[in-house]
């Protein structure tokens, strides 16, 4: 992640630090090398397919999407937890059969925990995904913590790429001090006589889950 916060939301206030400093270029993240070598060899060839992103809570899978249509300048088609209705689904499907806003861009449908998804909703993207029924110039990408809800048929017509915080500890450590230092003015040299959280426990007790690591730096803010 590299440090260029987007201060203020939508309303002018400021943000919690995990959306500040939310990565938006593919690049920016911590972490899983292989993911974004292979997102970035994606984003230089689009074309039609579906991701299945599966992970555990908090490593950026949902962002890892936005990154990518923001980069390619894609359409977003967001579909939250728990509302991957049959209605929904052909609702947004019928946008995607219009050109994207920017000529030669991609529809991006993100559906978030997808692994929560109803078998009617899964058997409904069936024939979305493949041939039979897909709309023009769509990626579809799905996130989970896990695939074990999901149909065999419905992963037969994915890519699946699992994120993992493996060896993310150091990263997550070092990323935090980034945090920490420029939320406060100070370098880790200024230390002395001031509080100064100890960065690689936080990651640690946080089991590398960099949104929850960077919600308890932002308690530890408030003591500084």
């Amino acid at each position: 992640m590299s440090l260029f916060p987007d201060p203020q939301g939508a309303l002018g206030f400021p943000q919690p630090l995990c959306e500040k400093y939310r990565p938006r270029r593919i690049a920016d993240f911590i972490g899983l090398a292989e993911n974004k070598r292979i997102l970035a060899g994606f984003a230089s060839k689009l074309r039609n397919a579906a991701l299945v992103f599966v992970g555990g809570s908090g490593l950026g899978k949902t962002t890892m999407a936005l990154a990518l249509a923001a980069e390619t300048q894609g359409e977003i088609h967001h579909i939250p937890s728990q509302k991957c209705t049959v209605e929904n689904i052909e609702d947004t499907i019928r946008l995607c059969w219009y050109c994207p806003h920017v000529a030669g861009s991609f529809h991006f449908v993100i559906v978030d925990e997808a692994d929560q998804m109803t078998e009617k909703a899964q058997l409904a993207l069936l024939s979305k995904l493949d041939a039979t029924a897909r709309p023009p110039q769509t990626i579809f990408i799905f996130t989970c913590n896990t695939t074990e809800g999901l149909e065999k048929r419905f992963l037969s017509r994915c890519m699946i790429l699992e994120f993992s915080n493996y060896g993310l500890r150091g990263e997550l450590a070092a990323l935090l001090a980034k945090v920490w230092c420029a939320e406060t003015g100070r370098t880790l040299e200024d230390a002395a006589g001031f509080h100064t959280p100890n960065f690689e426990r936080i990651a640690k007790e946080c089991n590398n889950n960099v949104r929850e690591a960077l919600n308890r730096l932002e308690v530890e803010l408030l003591a500084a």
